[in-house]
């Protein structure tokens, strides 16, 4: 089919996946209500064109913790990476790398921090989970530090796995799912010659240590919920803060009083996020909770956000609310399973250019010049 916009990669991915995989980035918990708005309250955010302005030296450059990049965006951690595309997390790390941003790396990766690392012209941002084994999360922040991670990103909003009755549909959990896997992957046989046998070994690289010789993609589900730790406090952040010398973000946050517990703990930098919609549904978009945290936190820490980002347009839009940069995750994973290392690229060309034609047509010519001024009213 042929790609022309950033949506488009939505329905070639799912043409290329197995269903399983396309539902488990694709859905959400409970009845997705939270999902869907991530991308229509964003979406209904009017903005205010000028006209006249001189905006001929229009830029999307930025900093973020120091560092410079192209774009206010980074390709947010997303567990299962590769098994959208052959090794996918490498792929996705050279495309970022070329393009000028940084890609974060999640725990459960299916290419571990040294692979990705290795592929990579720029340093990494890690996510970091909550697990029951603190020697072993010790273990694993010395091992990105030493592949070379410059930022860490801390998840705090998945102390229990969401409701996500579609991958019990799919066929990613549930009864039979291991049949049902197979099964979906023999209808897709591009996928099944390209990821499912080249790329292997598909196994979770990163906590490859506490698996025991299975590759956690069995029951990918219970595992998550059988290692991931609920009894986490803000108290118990402080050895992380002070084995991490790097940047310290805390990812998850929709409440300013969280927000202000971050700052609190020595966080660098929080994500507004609710998980894509995909933990605790009914809960406030990204785009009506950033404002207020962006309010409470904005002179302390770096405030970024993710959640229903689709184009470029969006990325604008969230940057108008406060947001400093923005994570992409479904809108990269799409992109990734579409075309491989290119789609990736495709995309984020397609967002430098949306960006720039709605910086220049609100009038700005700097990322720094994106503010709530930028947006129309519409009472």
């Amino acid at each position: 089919m042929i790609v022309s916009s950033t949506t488009d990669f939505r329905e070639a991915a799912r043409r290329k996946l197995p269903r399983f995989l396309f539902d488990y980035i694709d859905g959400g918990a409970y009845a997705e209500r939270t999902l869907g708005r991530n991308v229509s309250d964003l979406a209904d955010l009017a903005l205010r064109q000028r006209v006249l302005k001189d905006v001929s030296k229009v830029s999307t450059a930025t900093s973020l913790f120091g560092v410079e990049q192209s774009m206010p965006v980074v390709l947010a951690p997303v567990g299962l990476t590769g098994m959208y595309a052959r090794r996918g997390e490498c792929q996705a790390v050279r495309a970022a790398s070329a393009k000028g941003v940084p890609l974060c790396l999640s725990t459960v990766s299916v290419c571990d921090v040294d692979e990705v690392a290795a592929a990579s012209s720029r340093p990494l941002w890690f996510q970091l989970y909550v697990l029951r084994d603190r020697a072993f999360m010790r273990d694993l922040l010395a091992r990105a530090a030493a592949a070379g991670a410059s930022t860490l990103v801390f998840t705090v909003d998945m102390p229990v796995p969401g409701a996500r009755y579609r991958d019990a549909h799919s066929g990613m959990s549930g009864p039979n799912a291991g049949a049902r896997r197979i099964l979906q992957a023999m209808g897709r046989p591009q996928w099944a010659w390209d990821v499912g046998l080249m790329g292997r070994p598909h196994t979770l690289g990163n906590v490859a240590p506490v698996l025991k010789g299975s590759t956690g993609l069995e029951d990918f589900m219970g595992w998550l919920g059988a290692n991931f730790d609920p009894s986490i406090q803000w108290k118990d952040l402080e050895w992380i803060r002070e084995s991490w010398k790097g940047p310290l973000i805390i990812k998850g946050v929709l409440d300013p009083e969280d927000a202000r517990a971050a700052a609190d703990i020595g966080a660098d930098g929080v994500v507004v996020s609710n998980h894509g919609g995909r933990q605790l549904d009914g809960v406030l978009s990204s785009a009506k909770a950033l404002p207020a945290i962006a309010e409470a936190v904005g002179d302390k820490l770096t405030v970024l956000a993710d959640g229903g980002v689709r184009s470029g347009l969006d990325v604008v839009r969230m940057l108008a609310l406060g947001a400093k940069g923005v994570l992409l995750g479904r809108a990269a994973v799409y992109a990734l399973a579409a075309r491989g290392q290119a789609g990736v690229t495709q995309l984020l060309d397609l967002m430098e250019k949306e960006m720039r034609v709605a910086m220049a047509l609100t009038g700005v010519n700097s990322v720094s010049e994106i503010d709530r001024s930028i947006l129309a009213e519409t009472r």
